[in-house]
């Protein structure tokens, strides 16, 4: 399968399930909600930290993520 056909098969199954969606705002949150507590695993795996660090730390390494991203577009 060609980008170009992948990138397209990705679009209709984002259309469909949005199609189908109740409450996007709370599908949105629940996914939002998911990606930072992978965050905070990634800088505290143990559960050691002070939850204000952890929180300060996991919000460093989500704006790298976004940072890179940004990145990768524009290349």
């Amino acid at each position: 399968m060609t980008p170009q056909e992948r990138k397209l098969r990705a679009q209709i199954a984002a259309h469909t399930r949005w199609a189908r969606c109740e409450d996007r705002r709370a599908v949105g949150d629940a996914a939002r909600h998911r990606l930072y507590d992978r965050y905070e695993r990634q800088v505290d795996p143990d559960g050691l930290l002070d939850p204000r660090e952890r929180a300060m730390r996991a919000d460093h390494v989500m704006r790298a993520a976004m940072a890179r991203m940004r990145l990768a577009k524009l290349r």
